[in-house]
């Protein structure tokens, strides 16, 4: 788990995929349809906390043998235990797997599977020393000495082909084991891992030699030509070893910036890429797998230890994954249910753009503590929903951090299943309970997938780095995440679910199953992007930006006209003005392109008003308070287009204002979208609908979040009969009637419950 570096985010979960990959030679599959769904949980032998091993004695497998009978007694089929690098190769070319050896066996014994996770910024010293020059660098120029962590640096040739030759050795032994299924090759991925910095002002990585020369061979391989290079940097470098990344900004420094953000992003890619190919040099069945620290959705990528992009690490592993810590001591308060269940569609959107489903990596178990930062305990209930909320999202497999708590360090105590003694929970005996229904249903599970959504909301990382390197120039806070979660919010309270999508997406017209594509907070967009943007509409999609859409290039430049890159044309208006306001209100006028809203209604927006002027064959849809033009639409080749000159995502978020939803929800209906299921009934206003599906199966997820009981009626409008519902849980059968088309369910759901439903088709 992350470490005390990214306070308020430090949370769970482990992308995935359905489930299998034999033991046969085959290559490894993207998603298998195997029965097996592995429930996990992270147990390393004995009480040692990860990335830790604990010393083999005479006892070792009595006592591991006694944890791991406990372990599958309460539920568990799986368990993700750990090898480190300093341990495993303690001098070069000498291999230790004496640990890992024995808890495959002891696993095998017992029916467990086996899923590994690597550590390799837990480096031996020997490498230090016979490459002295593979140290991590700061851009200030101090080296960093590693002590247990972060290692060195995977740039450097030397240390990369260690690191390679660790993991081709780690890979033969353990693929002996019938008992493996499957590995995870990296924790958290950044650039440096597992180490705080406080002697140094906003560090940021790596600037050692081999970073900088493979920041050099990148840039080749965009600008091609030094002059290409200077013309875009505004530089006169006469040679391309005077060519190095930027280490502050200054006022003409700043497309080096934005080339040294993307690097970052590409070189994280590679880099698991390396790890990635090493393990299959002796294994071509099992999966190999990574997960980040949070879903992306919550970090930025400006971050000077280099947070991944999602979409680029799914791509290269077979499933990217998150860490999921709902109640993490360093969070300023627990999680949400809505953040959680953005945070997981997050996750599961950047599997979906490459055909892969996800994992949880990391799910947290156990009260969290960082010292004497103590958050409050998580319940059984809570530890059951999280459970539940993951499956229902569509993850493949759950590893449970951790089995025992923290035995060591500034997490001492923190985050376990069970008691540091061994005495089990009721947060154990209610997550194993969970893990034996889900494993029960592996095959039922297997056969559907997140039901199919017609919204999508684009994920622009370039809109982060508005101001470059200096973040202090705005003053929206979190703007990019509270209007991406702004969206996700105002359609997954009504039960209408979301896709996130990345900008290769919409480039490559990825887009096909979307009514409508919102852009949020657009105020940085490539001309690549742009042109994606154009074809979409002209193809008869629906598109909603908000205000200052593509006011800067990708190369951090105004536009001449806002917005950019010549969609004022297709969006039906540009920018007349821009002003700050405290609460921007947008009164829409009546419209057939409002549907739903038969009055006039004020929405919210936030931070600015854009006054607009409407261009051609624009329809004015909502104006300002002093009678300025807010919000235009305009019909552009078969589709519509939809231009919003304030931030509604953002402020829905921030306000969870009525009106605004309205709004929201009144310009997707416009373009086809409705929601197939909703609920009714007394308390049911935080129930929440999720539902996975194939062809001729749905089974459906009722969570109540309420502190309270909610007599709960389930509506689903469905393209099939249904000839089979079943509570899934206790497999007993479910009444339910048919009225208009739609399937109607009732239920009364205990507090902080979950209903779900297998349902059949005839």
């Amino acid at each position: 788990m992350k470490f005390s570096r990214a306070a308020g985010i430090l949370l769970c979960a482990v992308l995935a995929l359905r489930a299998g990959l034999l033991l046969s030679k085959k290559k490894p599959a993207t998603d298998s349809t195997e029965d097996f769904f592995p429930m996990a949980v992270w147990y390393g032998g004995g009480k040692a906390r990860a990335p830790m091993l604990e010393g083999l004695d005479a006892t070792s497998a009595m006592r591991w043998g006694k944890d791991l009978d406990t372990i599958k007694a309460t539920g568990f089929n799986t368990v993700k235990t750990w090898v480190d690098w300093a341990t495993a190769e303690p001098r070069q070319g000498e291999y230790s797997f004496a640990n890992l050896d024995l808890l495959l066996r002891l696993a095998q014994e017992r029916g467990l599977r086996v899923i590994i996770q690597i550590y390799l910024d837990s480096a031996p010293d020997w490498v230090g020393v016979k490459y002295p020059d593979g140290r991590f660098v700061d851009r200030s120029g101090a080296v960093i000495q590693s002590q247990s962590a972060p290692g060195f640096c995977i740039d450097h040739a030397g240390v990369r082909g260690e690191i390679t030759k660790f993991l081709e050795r780690l890979s033969r032994e353990a693929n002996r084991s019938p008992a493996l299924y499957g590995w995870d090759v990296w924790s958290e991925p950044h650039v440096i891992n597992w180490a705080e910095f406080p002697f140094l002002a906003n560090p940021e990585f790596c600037y050692c030699d081999s970073s900088q020369a493979r920041f050099r061979e990148w840039l080749k391989e965009k600008y091609k030509t030094l002059p290409a290079l200077n013309a875009a940097w505004y530089r006169n470098f006469e040679n391309w070893e005077q060519v190095t990344p930027p280490r502050f900004p200054t006022i003409l420094s700043y497309t080096d910036y934005l080339d040294w953000r993307a690097f970052i992003d590409d070189k994280l890619a590679g880099d698991l890429k390396t790890r990635v190919d090493a393990m299959r040099t002796a294994d071509a069945v099992h999966p190999v797998t990574s997960h980040a620290a949070v879903p992306g959705l919550f970090t930025s990528p400006t971050d000077g230890y280099g947070e991944p992009d999602d979409w680029k690490m799914s791509a290269t592993a077979d499933f990217f994954g998150t860490s999921l810590y709902p109640k993490h001591s360093e969070s300023t308060r627990p999680w949400s249910y809505g953040m959680l269940s953005a945070g997981l569609d997050f996750t599961r959107s950047a599997g979906r753009s490459a055909g892969k489903g996800f994992w949880i990596g990391e799910l947290q178990a156990g009260q969290g503590a960082t010292g004497m930062r103590i958050a409050a305990p998580v319940t059984p209930a809570e530890e059951e929903s999280w459970m539940w909320q993951a499956v229902a999202h569509g993850a493949r497999e759950i590893a449970i951090y951790a089995w025992y708590p923290m035995s060591s360090g500034f997490e001492s105590n923190g985050y376990g299943l069970i008691n540091l003694d061994g005495s089990l929970t009721e947060r154990a005996q209610a997550a194993g309970n969970v893990a034996r229904i889900i494993a029960k249903h592996g095959a039922e599970l297997g056969s559907v997938k997140p039901a199919p959504a017609h919204i999508a909301i684009l994920y622009n990382r370039l809109s982060y780095m508005v101001g470059g390197s200096q973040p202090t120039l705005s003053k929206l806070g979190n703007a990019e995440r509270d209007s991406l979660m702004g969206l996700h919010r105002a359609f997954s309270e009504q039960q209408i679910p979301v896709d996130f999508v990345h900008p290769e997406e919409v480039i490559q017209n990825k887009l096909g199953q979307y009514k409508i594509l919102f852009l949020p907070f657009p105020v940085m967009l490539s001309r690549e992007i742009a042109e994606g943007v154009k074809r979409y509409v002209q193809g008869g999609g629906t598109a909603v930006a908000e205000a200052r859409l593509a006011w800067n290039d990708e190369r951090g430049f105004a536009n001449e006209v806002i917005p950019g890159f010549g969609l004022a044309e297709v969006f039906g208006a540009r920018e007349k003005m821009i002003r700050p306001a405290e609460n921007p209100m947008l009164k829409t006028e009546v419209s057939n392109e409002l549907p739903g809203l038969v009055a006039p209604l004020t929405a919210g927006g936030e931070a600015f008003e854009e006054e607009l002027e409407a261009l051609s064959g624009a329809q004015v849809l909502a104006r300002f308070a002093n009678g300025e033009i807010a919000v235009v639409e305009k019909s552009y080749g078969k589709g519509k287009a939809v231009l919003v000159g304030s931030f509604l995502a953002m402020a829905y978020q921030r306000r969870h204002e009525e009106a605004t939803r309205r709004f929201l929800t009144s310009l997707a209906q416009a373009a086809g979208v409705t929601s197939e299921a909703e609920v009714s009934g007394s308390g049911s206003s935080d129930i929440e609908v999720r539902r996975l599906a194939s062809d001729q199966r749905e089974i459906v997820f009722a969570f109540n979040h309420a502190k309270d009981a909610a007599e709960v009626t389930l509506s689903l409008r469905l393209t099939w009969q249904v000839g089979k519902a079943r509570d899934f849980s206790n497999n007993s059968a479910a009444e339910f009637q048919s009225k208009d088309g739609s399937f109607l369910f009732q239920k009364k759901i205990p507090a902080e419950g979950v209903w779900i439903l297998d349902l059949e088709g005839q």
